[in-house]
């Protein structure tokens, strides 16, 4: 077995049989063994009791952060003519159509979150095996298909966080950085975990949050009590 470091082992003595903490008390130990030398990003992760496999059990959903996200993001949209000229007016990083489609699929995805105009889906629909399991196909159920293309791109720039449950029913989401103070960390934690009981799906059964977590890059996690987070 791998030696530890000194700055890991003593994050995880930090950690030892602490658990079910309130959101305040968890972003005070995560954010103080955030001690990287490069700022590190706080992370949540909820384990949720769905199957989704099921449509009527998938979770999916976007949440506006009060503080942001602290992470520069690059905005990708598909538009031609005025909206192409409205999306590079409200900031974002690639513009195009055929053209951008045919860089994407020679490999090269430069972009955080994808936009595009209604019109241009039957491009953007060939990207499906591409962008998909990267999930950053454009959707309008999260906003990212629109005619305001500058609102989505000002949304995505201004901290806006897609979220999407995984196999196994996981969401996870990066909620700041370390650098943040506690205050704005704990009402990023509590907005994000309040979109997803916002997400429940109509087909999910018994407990739909099961376990939250939070953690920086290169941290150990902890658990959140699920009821307290929640509201409930």
């Amino acid at each position: 077995m791998a030696k530890l470091g000194k700055r890991t082992r003593a994050a995880r003595e930090a950690v030892a049989g602490k658990e079910n903490l309130s959101v305040e008390e968890a972003v005070a130990l995560v954010k103080g063994n955030a001690t990287s030398k490069f700022d590190e990003t706080i992370e949540i992760a909820l384990n949720l009791g769905v199957d989704t496999r099921h449509a009527d059990q998938m979770v999916r959903g976007v949440v506006g952060l009060p503080n942001g996200t602290g992470k520069a993001m690059r905005v990708a949209v598909f538009a031609r003519g005025p909206k192409a000229d409205e999306a590079k007016e409200a900031g974002a990083d690639i513009v195009g159509a055929e053209d951008l489609m045919e860089t994407i699929q020679g490999g090269t995805i430069e972009f955080d979150r994808c936009i595009a105009t209604p019109d241009m889906m039957p491009i953007v629909g060939r990207l499906g095996k591409v962008l998909g399991p990267r999930n950053l196909m454009p959707n309008p159920k999260v906003g990212t298909v629109t005619m305001d293309v500058k609102a989505a791109v000002e949304a995505a720039k201004g901290g806006e966080v897609q979220f999407k449950a995984e196999k196994g029913g996981v969401v996870h989401a990066g909620v700041g950085k370390a650098s943040f103070d506690e205050v704005k960390l704990v009402e990023n934690v509590r907005a994000f975990i309040s979109a997803v009981a916002k997400a429940k799906p109509s087909g999910a059964k018994g407990t739909y949050m099961k376990k939250i977590a939070l953690s920086s890059t290169m941290g150990p996690g902890v658990t959140l009590d699920v009821a307290a987070a929640a509201g409930e």
